[in-house]
This record gives C-alpha cells, sequence and structure tokens, in this order.
C-alpha cells in the first residue's frame, strides 16, 4: 500500500475516534511498525500546517489526536456554543503544579506541602478535568492518587510530563529547608 493511502486511513481513525488515539493501537491498524506509523502521522500533520489547514493533528504523549487549528477558533464559537471557561486561581495553579511534579499524589501529601486543605482545589481540578483519579495507595485509609491528564498536556501546550519546566537547585533548596522545617515543628 502507498504512503498515500495509509495517510487516508490515519486520518480517518483520528478524525473518527476524536480522542487521542496511541500509536501502538495505530500501527496495529494499520499493520506497520511504530517507526513507519509515526513517520506517516509526522507527514500527515506536517501538510495540514504547509496547506494551512483547519484541522491539525497534535501528539499527546506517544498519542496521537485531530484536532481544530487555533486561528480558527474565533469562528466556531460562532456557530457552536462558547465553550466554558475555566478560571485557574493561585490555589489552583499552585495545587496543579505540585500534582504536576509529584504525581501519582495523595491528598494528605499536597496538603502537607500546602499546608491548608486542599479538597476544594482538587474537586475543581477533577471537574475541569486537568486531574484524574488514579487509584488508591497501598496504605492504611487506602487515599486516593491523583495525577495529571491529557487535557492537561492539551491545555498547557506540552506534549508529555517531561517538557515540564525544571526547578532550578535554587527552588529545590529552599523547599527542602521548608520541608525539614516542618517536620521539626
Amino acid at each position: 500500500m502507498e504512503d498515500k493511502k495509509y495517510k487516508t486511513i490515519i486520518e480517518s481513525i483520528l478524525f473518527t475516534m476524536g480522542n487521542s488515539v496511541e500509536l501502538d493501537k495505530i500501527a496495529a491498524a494499520i499493520e506497520l511498525d511504530r517507526a513507519e506509523t509515526k513517520r506517516l502521522i509526522l507527514e500527515l500533520s506536517k501538510e495540514y500546517e504547509e496547506n494551512d489547514r483547519g484541522m491539525r493533528i497534535i501528539e499527546l504523549d506517544e498519542s496521537y489526536q485531530m484536532c481544530t487549528s487555533q486561528n480558527t477558533y474565533e469562528y466556531l464559537i460562532r456557530i457552536a456554543k462558547q465553550p466554558k471557561k475555566y478560571v485557574l486561581t493561585d490555589v489552583l495553579l499552585e495545587t496543579l503544579s505540585i500534582i504536576a511534579y509529584k504525581q501519582p499524589v495523595t491528598k494528605a501529601e499536597i496538603e502537607k506541602i500546602r499546608g491548608v486543605s486542599c479538597d476544594h482545589a482538587v474537586s475543581k481540578l477533577v471537574e475541569y478535568n486537568l486531574v484524574s483519579e488514579l487509584g488508591r495507595l497501598d496504605a492504611p485509609g487506602r487515599p486516593m492518587l491523583f495525577g495529571t491528564t491529557e487535557e492537561f498536556l492539551r491545555s498547557f501546550g506540552i506534549h508529555s510530563l517531561e517538557e515540564l519546566p525544571e526547578m532550578s537547585s535554587v527552588q529545590l533548596e529552599e523547599f527542602k529547608q521548608e520541608a525539614e522545617a516542618e517536620v521539626q515543628i
């Protein structure tokens, strides 16, 4: 089969599924290896961008999703209901950053770092689909573990958690000192 036919199939898969599809699943569906499948997806994505098409293919942690181009958003909202925008307050951003960097993490661990209750913040982040429940910790009380979602990656324009900015050694040292001070109290 030629590349054009494979690209048509990949395009159909991504369009129909709506959500992100893992590279391995696409490769299995078209019966090609991962490297060849990824090459075809990247070529298709480049074609969309070069031709200034209304669709884009984005990568989200070894998965791919078809979405609309950012420069068409203002036209889309004229037809569709304006999507509900959520507001990330300082409290929500602080809680979200703790979860992003320490995941999987329990509410108790978040509260220990923040020094205050985080029930409302975590609930809001789950509601906004930026955070999800990952399971339970194998410890007394079996507390819930939280981590970020694909929506988190999409919202912040990153492909994987490895792209999160690294904290400076000064920040890390400050955090260690604060943690040691809390332990002594």
